[in-house]
């Protein structure tokens, strides 16, 4: 039955016939409702006549003919809805939302068909929307018209069948970055100091300005008077804010760290500080994160917002100056905790497409950028304890005391419990004497010492990393740096004429590394000479000997990890293996026995899996799965290889790589009422997923309003990778397994035979049987 029309009698609703079909909200609904006296029905609508037509046949609404291709189609022009907006929102929600998640996606058991009344006919006649997709779209459209005051609107079909894939890259180049936007500032304080991950039972504001910024202390506490409603609470970090101790004992009161300000117009002839915007990851993580950031940015590049990525280099060198390092996150418990280095190809990019009339201040900012990720270098990656000097492999190993705390309360209780047994005590109660130092325990100091790497390495969690990441030399590490040392040799050679001279004081590394050199304790001082190129290629060069002589596998055909410890290699197969591709530090060779023979481990329907099922083991309740372990998927790794695959010249393998994982993307956002997610089950192209954290990106009403920022990105970036023939296979979810066809099944794709075949909600409803189970 179509909604009721509730609109004035003997008059006809009026709507821009010329505004852009598929324009933004602002433009389509922004403008007011406008009426003329109606000419047709109108004696229907005075006497009651209600615009809905019966069902064909009986009273279900389900048992009309369906409407089929060849049917006759309407001439006179596309066809337009004249739609009361609540009243639908309220039919659609109450027949086809039967899960009652306020979104209509394939699990839902609704008729998926509504007939709508058509404006040409004043609402009196009426069409049928079918299927999840048109019908999701509805729900998303009547929010974002109700968003602008709407009450009713006249919306156009093809707004409803819009091409997936143009709509969901116009989302988020449109709408889902804006929404992930956030300002540390005045105006912006509100929204960010709201931490999800605050377990302390206190909620009040805080933020943690550095030492050094009197100016910006200052703007805080004006805020804080001028706000009073807000509460909020202005600390000053000591010089060296990153002390473990002292960063244990901002626990209790956790807080948002202050970021880069611009000095601006208050426009009452004085000047203010203006926090510069940035994007967040989305959902729980309402902070700026570090390498969150960099595939973030890659999208933004795509859609053109240089700008905005540019800021976000502007927090990282200011993160650097004032807290030491390019933090996890922008919050007080991450001060010891850094995050995989991407610095210096994120200002590179960004630098080379800076708007070229300002030569000079463009070489000022990168200068900066690039100063930054030496002194970054320099203290963090090859200074100890996360440097190894007997193979000069660098590893994620930060300074920190006790408990992460910005964990789930009940997510370490297991290790806790035989603990708190030993000492005859609640797990509650040893968590807090451990905390304080009042019981000593070693070998839990060392299992979160490798817990604290493992968050710091980004892939947190994985079997691949547990209990033993502070020791292991990371393949994915390696590279990262490996590519550090090119890009600042590169900078210094090409645009600073082969010199460069560092602002700030602190220790250089020695080189090349060695236990004797790392035992010296004489440093060079960053400021007694001139960087050049040479040095930094040197640098590259021996850690590609290294990563040659300790993470290559010639036998397996793979990089690996490398425990220093153990003094062997880590014969977990993890996808990150490819980012030696992406670095440039494997050898044509190498590269060809990656993609020949190792790539196909981990290439399954939606893309690649995070590692391989092998090496992940046996899943149980005693060992449950990790997010970062197969069968599970994430944008990181699927960008870093589609890049690094192109960059050696295998552009077919990156594009299959690329229409996989951007047709798993489509088809949930296709069949999940608009849904773009943190993570995907790669095996089962689900994004309901069975792991320790979930999945973000899913808690939304109506209308998707955020996505996720790295799957956003590898969204936009993906596309640049398709062909248009590829692009519109993705639109009309064309499964890759019949788009390549039995040619590019690899042996992995194989043993999905009946899963390639299985229809989508199939799979879907298995992912909720298990997650319900």
């Amino acid at each position: 039955m179509a909604p009721i029309l509730n609109h004035p009698a003997s008059v006809t609703f009026v709507d821009d016939a010329n505004r852009p079909v598929h324009g933004e909200a602002d433009t389509y609904y922004g403008g007011g409702e406008a009426y003329i006296r109606s000419r047709t029905y109108s004696h229907s609508h005075i006497h009651g006549y209600n615009p809905k037509r019966a069902p064909l046949f009986e009273e279900d609404t389900h048992m009309r003919a369906r409407r089929m291709s060849h049917d006759e189609k309407s001439v006179t022009g596309p066809r337009r809805f004249l739609i009361d907006v609540e009243e639908t929102i309220r039919v659609v929600l109450e027949q086809e939302d039967t899960d009652g998640d306020f979104q209509i996606s394939i699990t839902d058991a609704g008729p998926k068909m509504m007939a709508l009344g058509t404006a040409t006919s004043n609402g009196f006649k009426t069409f049928d929307i079918r299927g999840t997709y048109m019908l999701s779209n509805l729900l998303q459209e009547l929010a974002l018209a109700r968003d602008h005051g709407r009450k009713r609107i006249v919306l156009d079909e093809a707004r409803l069948t819009e091409n997936p894939v143009d709509r969901l890259s116009r989302m988020i180049k449109n709408s889902f970055w804006h929404s992930l936007t956030r300002r540390i500032d005045g105006d912006g304080l509100e929204i960010i100091t709201a931490d999800p991950k605050n377990r302390t039972g206190r909620v009040q504001p805080r933020i943690y300005v550095p030492h050094g910024e009197p100016a910006m202390a200052e703007y805080y506490r004006r805020v804080a008077r001028e706000k009073p409603h807000m509460n909020l609470d202005v600390q000053v970090l000591p010089p060296k804010p990153d002390d473990p101790a002292f960063v244990k004992s901002l626990n209790s009161k956790p807080g948002i760290l202050a970021l880069a300000m611009n000095e601006v117009d208050d426009g009452k002839g004085g000047r203010t500080l203006r926090g510069i915007p940035f994007i967040v990851p989305g959902a729980r993580f309402n902070e700026l994160y570090n390498w969150d950031s960099y595939f973030i940015s890659l999208g933004l590049l795509v859609d053109g917002q240089v700008t905005m990525a540019k800021g976000m280099v502007d927090h990282f060198i200011f993160e650097i100056k004032h807290y030491g390092k390019i933090l996890n996150g922008s919050r007080s418990y991450y001060l010891c905790r850094t995050q995989p280095p991407f610095l210096t190809d994120m200002a590179l990019q960004i630098y080379n497409q800076l708007d070229r009339s300002d030569v000079e201040s463009n070489r000022q900012w990168l200068k900066r950028a690039i100063q930054a990720a030496i002194k970054e270098y320099h203290t963090i990656w090859v200074a100890e304890p996360r440097i190894d000097p007997k193979t000069g492999l660098s590893r994620f190993r930060p300074d920190g005391l006790g408990i992460p705390p910005e964990t789930e309360a009940t997510h370490f209780t297991h290790i806790l419990e035989p603990y708190a047994q030993k000492h005859g005590i609640s797990v509650h109660e040893f968590s807090e004497k451990y905390n304080n130092g009042v019981l000593k325990e070693p070998k839990l100091d060392e299992y979160f010492l490798h817990d604290r790497a493992v968050r710091e390495s980004g892939h947190d969690t994985s079997y691949r990393l547990e209990k033993r990441c502070a020791n292991l030399g990371t393949i994915d590490l390696q590279a990262l740096l490996y590519k550090y040392e090119v890009d600042i040799g590169t900078a210094i050679r090409e645009v600073f004429d082969d010199e460069l001279e560092l602002d700030e004081d602190f220790d250089l590394a020695p080189f090349p590394p060695s236990v004797e050199a790392y035992r010296n304790p004489y440093r060079e001082c960053s400021t007694s000479r001139l960087q050049n190129s040479e040095e930094w290629f040197r640098r590259a060069d021996h850690r590609r000997d290294m990563i040659d002589k300790y993470l290559w596998n010639e036998s397996k055909n793979l990089y690996f990890d490398y425990d220093t410890v153990m003094e062997k290699q880590s014969l977990y197969e993890s996808v990150t293996a490819f980012w030696a591709l992406w670095a440039g530090c494997a050898s044509d060779e190498q590269c060809w026995k990656l993609v020949s023979q190792s790539l196909k481990k981990f290439e399954v329907l939606g893309g690649l899996v995070s590692g391989t099922e092998e090496s992940r083991g046996k899943i149980s309740l005693d060992r449950p799965n990790r997010q970062w372990d197969y069968p599970y998927a994430w944008p990181p790794h699927q960008i870093m290889t589609w890049v690094g695959l192109e960059r050696y010249g295998y552009l077919d393998d990156a594009q299959r790589l690329a229409y996989r994982f951007l047709y798993m993307m489509t088809t949930a956002f296709v069949d999940f009422n608009g849904v773009v997610p943190e993570k995907f089950d790669a095996v089962k192209l689900s994004h309901l997923v069975d792991a320790e954290y979930g999945n973000q990106g899913l808690d939304f009403k109506l209308v998707p309003r955020e996505g996720f920022g790295w799957m956003n990105a590898a969204y936009q970036v993906g596309l640049s990778f398709l062909t248009t023939h590829m692009r519109r296979a993705v639109a009309t979810c064309t499964s890759p397994e019949i788009f390549f066809g039995p040619a590019a099944n690899l042996e992995s794709a194989v043993a999905q035979a009946t899963l390639a075949t299985a229809d989508t909600l199939g799979l879907a409803m298995e992912s909720l049987n298990v997650d319900s189970a």
